[in-house]
């Protein structure tokens, strides 16, 4: 297993030191989603809230932060993206500061054959509103070798999409 090329985009202090047995990975954008009254996940079908975008990355020297308030929830998508063969699959795990402040992020993992940046859900479930900087590290993945090699990833997330653009049936 190799894992040359895996990660695109990661940090400096990634590339020179990093910690742990993978690689961190940063807030690059932060999407809230917006009332949609005909949302729904069926069998067949899905559409996915509408999203906006409220707060993105730029660069190192023209940092923002963003704010979430206690209760919020809102979908983050990192920086870095992924780029997996068939023989390896990513597993994201929450860096321990959020929670330690408050957040919950829910993370999946980025099947075998999955390339784009990764989206994660993030809620404040502390009494206190939270502010990050847009660029701070979030999540931690680490990755694995599938035994036998896997099944690549079809589906319609692929390219690090964050929504749905209206119905779509699932693949």
């Amino acid at each position: 297993m190799t894992t040359q090329g895996l990660v695109k985009g990661l940090s400096e202090r990634e590339l020179t030191n990093p910690e742990g047995a993978g690689f961190d990975l940063r807030l690059g954008q932060v999407y809230k989603l917006v009332q949609t009254p005909d949302a729904y996940l069926g069998i067949k079908d899905r559409k996915t809230p509408d999203i906006e975008l409220i707060a993105s990355y730029k660069n190192d020297k023209e940092v923002a932060d963003y704010i979430i308030g206690p209760g919020d929830f809102v979908l983050v998508r990192t920086i870095e993206s992924v780029k997996l063969p068939v023989d390896i699959a990513g597993y994201c795990f929450t860096r321990s500061t959020l929670f330690r402040s408050g957040l919950e992020l829910l993370c999946t993992q980025a099947a075998p054959g999955y390339e784009g940046e990764l989206t994660f859900g993030l809620k404040n479930v502390g009494p206190m509103p939270i502010k990050i900087e847009m660029g701070a590290r979030i999540a931690h993945i680490q990755f694995e070798p599938v035994d036998g090699g896997g099944n690549a990833y079809r589906g319609q997330w692929q390219g690090g999409r964050v929504s749905t653009d209206g119905e779509e049936t699932q693949v």
